[in-house]
């Protein structure tokens, strides 16, 4: 196993690296034409970490509209604020998902993308955007199913115990993605389009910059889901064989229907 194969550590620039892939372009590029923006509209990100998506909201939104990002890291706030200095239409601001500082019934679009998963109440986080939305507004949410991360080794068992670890240990809601749905619609929106995107990998670095593979791995050795033998095995595999992964992300778009 070449020692590079693998990143040591998280890059600062995680977020805005997968917003510039081709898997990033893909799906978010889906999900802003599920939010169907008109010009004029009023559109909330919640939880825009560094802003990657604020550009396009606010092209499609036009000089008439606005664009609101919120997010709670201090700094995510402020790489977002500094990525959309030039957009006049576009505020960003440090707020809590859950709880958040906007009137009810004063936004035409709100979004999410792989938030709702990290968050403590992904339910309270619904009935907020279902509040703030007006009568006929959309919503897009994009959240993955870890549950769904298939990687292929020849030891299924030890495959198996490292999509558990994510699941149990490292993703707060890992199974938001099948959820969101049901949580949705109990929040008081109208799902109207499920949308299952596959993310397929077959190059174990471009993986690897998604998964973290060998942090996530020491993590699972430290938990006790498999022994140090079969991580070395594992990441020895995965490095030099020809590698293959999957996992599914969903796209749900839902309304707030009138007299809703």
């Amino acid at each position: 196993m070449q020692p590079s194969t693998f990143e040591e550590t998280r890059p600062a620039d995680y977020l805005i690296r997968l917003a510039a892939s081709g898997l990033g372009k893909a799906y978010k590029g889906l999900a802003t034409l599920e939010m169907a923006i008109r010009p004029g509209d009023v559109v909330l990100d919640l939880g825009c970490g560094p802003g990657t998506d604020l550009p396009a909201f606010a092209e499609a939104a036009g000089s008439s509209g606005l664009v609101i990002g919120v997010d709670s890291d201090p700094d995510a706030v402020r790489q977002a604020q500094e990525r959309t200095a030039g957009l006049h239409q576009v505020e960003v601001r440090e707020g809590d998902i859950q709880a958040l500082s906007i009137p009810a019934a004063s936004v035409d679009r709100v979004h999410t993308d792989r938030v709702l998963q990290h968050v403590p109440d992904p339910a309270a986080a619904l009935t907020e955007a279902r509040r703030v939305l007006r009568h006929g507004g959309m919503a897009v949410f994009a959240e993955p199913d870890w549950d769904t991360l298939v990687i292929d080794h020849p030891d299924l068992a030890t495959a198996r115990a490292y999509t558990r670890y994510i699941t149990d240990h490292v993703v707060r809601n890992a199974a938001l993605g099948r959820q969101l749905p049901r949580l949705a619609a109990a929040a008081g929106f109208h799902v109207v389009r499920v949308a299952p995107i596959t993310a397929v990998f077959r190059d174990v670095q471009e993986a690897d910059q998604v998964l973290a593979l060998k942090r996530v791995t020491s993590r699972a050795v430290a938990a006790g889901y498999f022994t140090q033998d079969a991580a070395d095995g594992w990441l020895d595999h995965l490095a030099t064989q020809p590698f293959f992964a999957s996992t599914t992300l969903f796209i749900i778009t839902a309304t707030v229907q009138f007299g809703g």
